[in-house]
């Protein structure tokens, strides 16, 4: 009785195989001319119409995957020579864009180093 039972979801089990092959078969073939049926004189065309129909829904916000800033690092060595350039008297964004930093690192070595000026009482 449980052999019979068996034997019949093997062959249940076939018959799905078979009929996800002819769909795969069926939609692969379809797929293949459907810029034909819309009018398109190739899969490319049907394509950028696509993307042109979906507009500014297909595009993603936010930054691009992949593409994340490297922060830099600041060495000891590295705050000396900045601390060195703070004391030729160039500007704190001209620091930054020549040790690749930003300005609000600039700012935080010179305040580390005592060479922020204090600001007058009111």
């Amino acid at each position: 009785m449980v052999t019979e039972k068996i034997k019949q979801l093997a062959d249940y089990q076939g018959k799905v195989a078979e009929l996800q092959k002819q769909i795969e078969r069926e939609r692969t073939k379809a797929l293949a001319h459907l810029h034909e049926k819309y009018g398109f004189e190739s899969v490319k065309e049907l394509i950028k119409a696509i993307r042109a129909a979906a507009g500014s829904a297909g595009k993603r916000r936010g930054r691009k995957p992949g593409r994340h800033r490297k922060h830099a690092r600041i060495t000891p060595q590295m705050k000396d020579k900045i601390k060195g350039a703070i004391q030729t008297g160039r500007t704190g964004a001209q620091i930054a864009r020549e040790f690749g930093i930003s300005l609000p690192s600039v700012y935080n070595i010179k305040k580390a180093f005592g060479l922020v000026k204090a600001r007058k009482q009111k």
